[in-house]
């Protein structure tokens, strides 16, 4: 299969990933009494058929030579950067071994060492 290049992933499609990735987010907080995580997987599915797929890097580990990510660093400290919030997830095109990132994530990181991750 020919892989998608940046220029060639319509608008339209980082929008649809972003709410979609959101929606998961929401359903992991607030419960899923509809079951619509079904319907979100079905969809991440026809995504990942056409070799594209985003990836939440909440809780990972931050530092300013990560090229998939811009962040805005909340509180005092600026060791041992770790994720605690997305905006935006990031998406890629390609696999989960090879893939090259079509759209940064755009996160808040916060010092682990002011407790929120011990």
């Amino acid at each position: 299969m020919v892989h998608p290049t940046h220029s060639e992933l319509p608008k339209f499609v980082l929008s649809t990933l972003n709410h979609l990735y959101e929606i998961e987010r929401k359903l992991a907080l607030h419960g899923d009494p509809a079951s619509i995580q079904r319907n979100v997987e079905r969809i991440k599915e026809t995504f990942a058929d056409a070799n594209v797929f985003y990836e939440d890097p909440m809780g990972q580990p931050f530092s300013e030579t990560r090229i998939d990510l811009e962040a805005s660093i909340s509180g005092e400290g600026t060791d041992e950067l770790v994720v605690t919030e997305v905006i935006k997830p990031i998406v890629r095109i390609g696999d989960k071994d090879y893939s090259r990132v079509v759209q940064k994530g755009i996160v808040v990181v916060k010092s682990k060492a002011q407790g929120e991750f011990q």
